[in-house]
């Protein structure tokens, strides 16, 4: 389908308009990529807006050809006019809060899975996020490639080349692994030569301090909460080797093909784990208690072992710079 076709809205710039909610974190918008790059391609006539949190806005311009509409998860309507949307398309998930937002917009053509209002196939909980999202699009005549996950290079260089990057933190307690193990990690790929940097969000900086000083690291190596998101994924993308547990951090690794060692807890690799490549899934499914939003870290985290991990980067066979 194109701009061109009988029925399609046109905005105020003489573009259909086109918008996909995911009003999620980063992550959830890296795994998102294959669908958005897919949607791109069927819609070239289309001004396409991705609505999501605002912070997110130098992480979208990675993607390409969308623009950000600020929207703080569902819990407010979102800001665009009923009726002036073209195309409306749900990948935030397949709940009614989500759907009631994509039905709000009264768009000609809404895309999403299956409801009480809308056709579409139905929800399937065993496909890997990426493939959720290309999934739906395909049945809706939409043709995606969950592998089509790579993301341009920021246009500003990442703060520091060839490092071995460890990203300590999580959105969750149940993703944390305990910090002396980050530093015994950090500690051994210091030893060896690798330099070490700690990378993080502003919300991070005292645990990714805390652990620069157990493993005996001077500050400068803290680089939480200094960067932008560009020059993260800059760093990232520059990076020799990247730890660290299943966050955002993961994610760039995977869209860059940066080699990675990531510490899974809660959620299960099997819907949110890196793709085939340079990347080692550590955990202990079998001890999964899965409450994403607990405080405690999962026992399949814990079950992970500093040699368990530095065994990983052995096995990706990165050297240091």
């Amino acid at each position: 389908m194109t701009g061109a076709e009988e029925g399609v809205r046109a905005g105020a710039d003489g573009r259909p308009e086109l918008l996909v909610l995911r009003a999620l974190k980063l992550g959830d918008l890296l795994v998102a990529v294959p669908a958005l790059k897919a949607i791109r391609r069927h819609f070239p006539e289309h001004r396409l807006r991705y609505a999501a949190q605002g912070w997110l806005a130098e992480a979208l311009d990675l993607v390409g050809g969308y623009e950000l509409l600020p929207t703080h998860g569902l819990d407010e309507p979102l800001a665009v006019a009923p009726g002036t949307v073209d195309v409306a398309i749900n990948l935030h998930g397949n709940g009614p809060e989500s759907a009631g937002r994509i039905e709000a917009l009264r768009a000609r053509r809404s895309i999403g899975y299956q409801s009480r209002h809308r056709s579409g196939p139905g929800w399937r909980a065993e496909l890997h996020e990426r493939e959720r999202w290309t999934h739906l699009l395909d049945w809706h005549g939409i043709e995606a490639d969950p592998m089509d996950l790579h993301l341009d290079r920021p246009r500003v260089p990442g703060a520091a080349p060839r490092a071995a990057a460890v990203h300590v933190g999580a959105a969750y307690g149940s993703r944390l692994w305990p910090a002396e193990r980050f530093a015994a990690v950090a500690a051994q790929l210091h030893r060896a030569g690798h330099q070490v940097v700690f990378t993080g969000g502003a919300a991070e900086k005292e645990r990714a301090s805390a652990v620069a000083r157990l493993a005996g690291l001077p500050d400068e190596a803290v680089l939480a909460g200094r960067l932008g998101l560009a020059e993260f994924a800059a760093t990232i993308a520059e990076a020799t080797v990247v730890v660290t547990a299943d966050t955002g951090a993961a994610h760039l690794a995977s869209a860059y093909g940066t080699p990675s060692v990531v510490l899974f807890g809660p959620a299960p690799p099997e819907i949110w784990g890196p793709p085939p490549g340079p990347h080692i899934v550590l955990t202990r499914a079998e001890l999964r208690r899965g409450d994403t939003f607990s405080d405690l870290p999962d026992p399949a985290l814990l079950a992970v072992e500093v040699d368990d991990v530095l065994a990983a980067v052995d096995r990706l066979g990165v050297a240091a710079a």
